[in-house]
């Protein structure tokens, strides 16, 4: 569930350009957040990910010049046309429903440790 963009239709050539730019911030960024400020369920994510210590790329399309085009690059890239739209280790996970589900399955923390996006406390205690 989330927010769904509500600007007009973008051309072809913003699109390509959105979609090039997601693809370089998936590539380059553990972990990856395209939210919007107001959305509850970008919020929610936003709000466990803090509370894991996870650090994470966020971007917030409705403050974003490309904002529109972006959100219809990332529906074109993984199908889904609502915030938030997670990557985590440059994989497509969702929204807010399957991160929270990963979360309670005990999947999440560690995918997280994986992309390298919560440092991991043994390999904190052996560097020191």
């Amino acid at each position: 569930m989330g927010t769904m963009w509500s600007g007009g239709q973008k051309s072809r050539e913003e699109i390509d350009m959105a979609l090039t730019k997601v693809k370089e911030i998936v590539s380059s960024n553990p972990v990856v957040l395209f939210s919007k400020t107001y959305c509850g369920y970008c919020q929610r994510v936003k709000k466990l990910f803090t509370e894991l210590n996870a650090s994470y790329k966020l971007l917030e399309l409705d403050e974003e010049s490309d904002g529109g085009a972006i959100q219809s690059a990332l529906a074109e890239l993984t199908g889904q046309t609502t915030v938030p739209n997670v990557f985590i280790g440059g994989k497509h996970v969702g929204g807010s429903d399957a991160v929270m589900e990963k979360h309670r399955d005990g999947k999440l923390v560690p995918m997280l440790t994986e992309a390298g996006a919560i440092a991991n406390n043994s390999a904190q205690l052996s560097s020191i």
